[in-house]
């Protein structure tokens, strides 16, 4: 699991140690109705969580293959494991049999459901994996993903990454046409009306290619999609390109260490795709490119080939959610030409410019806010130190024993490096606010360690809105930025100032190293941030 994640599952615990203020705030917020779309989805105690991450794996050449694609998979899921840990599933294809996938889904982290005689059953040359955390869609084993249907043409499975704006006018359409749904997820939509005949119809066989530009025709975001047939994997982003997917070779193992080589002069062994590319060099892949905004990939033994490219309804700019550079993605992950971990980098340097303070020591909560941290403090000109030890045994039903140690909240997770916190100006870094539970007891910690003065940088733009695109954002109500400004929140968590980074700053952040080719496209979804959702709000809302 990621430390981020083990540090906000434990934020609703660490509320008890803020001021009875907070708690009844916290608790107000809590009972407040999510709506029906979510209902179900599985408590959140604090922070944010992506619903969702997929992989899929194909070997080139004769078949059957000597790579252990299953195993490839689950090596790929564990490195997107940040992206989701209610369940996780594999489907694998021998890729002669257009009747029968194998297949091995279950709830719980990947470790626990892929056992050695669950691997042994995933034989195949080609297959797709998918690791899930709920947003529209109940927690619950019938919700796990990846979907596979019986279609009049054999076996499909799918996996998705998203949320559908328009997912109440799409089901009706599908039901429209006879077709049942057995769960509430939007995935499951995405299955079956894949299975619906195009608007110019079919001649010889199903048309993949028309039937998934139909989709996308009519749930123009928020997806990125794996589709798995017999032999070939599809691989689809959404026209506004607002969640990622990436391409990656597999590469003899001869070659060893990563050297100046192009990736395209490498022999191909097989090829991933992938919500983020890190777990690339760890299954023995180099990362090839994006999938692009609008773009249908083909994956077979025979190498990758563009489909087709749907172009963004009404010319509008592209909208890649900007909150995968700031705290979703893991930091070794690429998009758009840059490593993330540059951009939180440049995004400290951006805050350091914006809010710079004297102090001593630049710091963060580990380890979220420790590149803008790094960025912060060459940009200030400042030494940068560690003052909270984390402790990574702390699991998520950690029991507390009393109402004293309740009261301390974060001590579980922390500890503080006294002897670089003692008599110090701290500015501690972290990538966002949410509710505010979790930084208060870290504060408090500092200054029982002997900070004399403790300011809160954070390294993105306060939180004000929720998302409709597969981010579990909590309600407009839980978002502490709508109840306090940074002065109020400062005095609400006991720091001696606090500031965020500004939208534009972080646009300039992310911007600034970027690789594109054609910049009159260039967009990021800031609507979490600004209420500006690139297709409108959802229909038939009801949060």
């Amino acid at each position: 699991m990621d430390s981020k994640d083990e540090t906000r599952a434990q934020s609703q615990q660490a509320e008890e140690g803020l001021e009875p203020t907070t708690a009844a705030l916290d608790q107000l917020a809590l009972s407040l109705p999510l709506g029906k779309k979510r209902a179900g989805r599985g408590a959140v105690a604090s922070g944010l969580t992506h619903e969702c991450g997929v992989f899929g794996a194909i070997a080139t050449g004769e078949w059957p293959t000597q790579i252990d694609v299953a195993q490839v998979i689950c090596l790929g899921l564990v490195a997107l494991q940040h992206r989701g840990q209610e369940s996780a599933g594999i489907v694998t294809s021998e890729g002669h049999c257009a009747k029968n996938f194998n297949v091995h889904k279950g709830m719980g982290m990947i470790n626990n459901i892929f056992t050695d005689d669950s691997m042994k059953k995933l034989k195949g040359n080609l297959g797709i994996g998918h690791t899930r955390y709920s947003t529209s869609a109940a927690s619950e084993e019938v919700n796990c993903q990846p979907f596979v249907v019986h279609t009049a043409h054999g076996a499909l499975a799918v996996a998705h990454n998203g949320e559908l704006v328009n997912c109440e006018s799409l089901r009706k359409d599908v039901l429209e046409r006879g077709v049942g749904l057995s769960t509430h997820s939007d995935s499951e939509l995405i299955t079956q009306a894949l299975c619906l005949n195009p608007p110019e119809g079919e001649v010889d066989g199903p048309d993949w290619p028309a039937r998934i530009k139909h989709l996308m025709q009519l749930a123009p975001l928020s997806y990125s999609l794996v589709i798995m047939l017999k032999d070939k994997i599809y691989g689809v982003r959404d026209p506004y390109g607002n969640r990622p997917l990436c391409i990656g070779k597999i590469v003899p193992l001869t070659i060893g260490a990563y050297r100046n080589e192009k990736v395209d002069k490498l022999p191909a062994e097989g090829w991933v795709i992938s919500s983020e590319s890190c777990g690339f060099l760890s299954i023995g892949a180099r990362y090839v490119r994006e999938v692009q905004p609008g773009e249908i990939v083909e994956l077979t033994r025979d190498g990758i080939k563009t489909i087709d490219i749907i172009d963004c309804p009404e010319n509008r700019r592209h909208a890649f959610c900007i909150f995968e550079y700031v705290y979703f993605a893991r930091s070794d992950s690429i998009f758009e030409g840059q490593m993330v971990y540059s951009v939180r980098l440049q995004c400290g340097r951006q805050l350091a410019r914006e809010a710079g303070v004297d102090a001593d020591i630049v710091s963060s909560v580990p380890e979220s806010g420790t590149a803008a941290a790094h960025g912060f403090a060459r940009e200030a000109n400042l030494n940068f130190a560690e003052v909270l030890c984390k402790n990574r045994y702390v699991g998520r039903t950690f029991i507390q024993p009393s109402t004293r140690l309740r009261q301390l909240g974060v001590a579980k997770k922390f500890g503080a490096l006294s002897e670089n916190v003692a008599g110090k100006r701290l500015v501690l870094i972290d990538d966002s606010i949410v509710r505010g539970n979790t930084i208060g007891p870290i504060i408090k910690l500092l200054r029982d360690a002997g900070a004399l003065e403790v300011h809160i940088r954070i390294a993105s733009p306060p939180l004000l809105y929720p998302c409709y695109m597969g981010i579990n954002i909590p309600t407009r109500e839980e978002l502490i930025a709508n109840k306090l400004n940074a002065e109020e929140l400062a005095k609400y968590v006991g720091a001696d100032s606090l500031a965020y980074l500004s939208v534009d700053g972080l646009k300039k952040a992310v911007q600034l190293n970027m690789a594109v080719k054609k910049p009159e496209q260039v967009g990021h979804c800031t609507a979490c941030l600004t209420g500006d959702y690139p297709g409108g709000l959802p229909d038939e809302l009801e949060w």
